[in-house]
């Protein structure tokens, strides 16, 4: 019996980066889902894009769908480090 190997790696686990991505890449599984569900590109055109078996792409965008809270929690906390970054180079002078 074949043995399937995942290549999604959680934020947890991550070297690279602070939220899941494809093993071996910097392609996040946020990226995918954006280009992919919010976005017009095909899989097959993400996958050939970004060197990525077909697999993989589909396998992210599960990822997505089957940890939401995980993936909530990621785009919250990016949302909040943009607007900290906005309000830290204001070009409004400190009084």
């Amino acid at each position: 019996m074949a043995v399937t190997k995942y290549r999604i790696v959680s934020g947890d686990e991550s070297d690279i980066h602070s939220e899941p991505h494809i093993e071996g890449s910097r392609v996040t599984v946020r990226q995918i889902h954006a280009v992919v569900e919010e976005g017009d590109l095909r899989p097959e055109t993400v996958a050939d894009r970004h060197n990525l078996d077909l697999g993989e792409v589909y396998e992210a965008l599960a990822y997505y769908h089957r940890n939401p809270e995980e993936v909530r929690a990621v785009e919250e906390r990016h949302t909040r480090a943009a607007a900290e970054a906005a309000q830290r180079s204001s070009l409004t002078p400190e009084e």
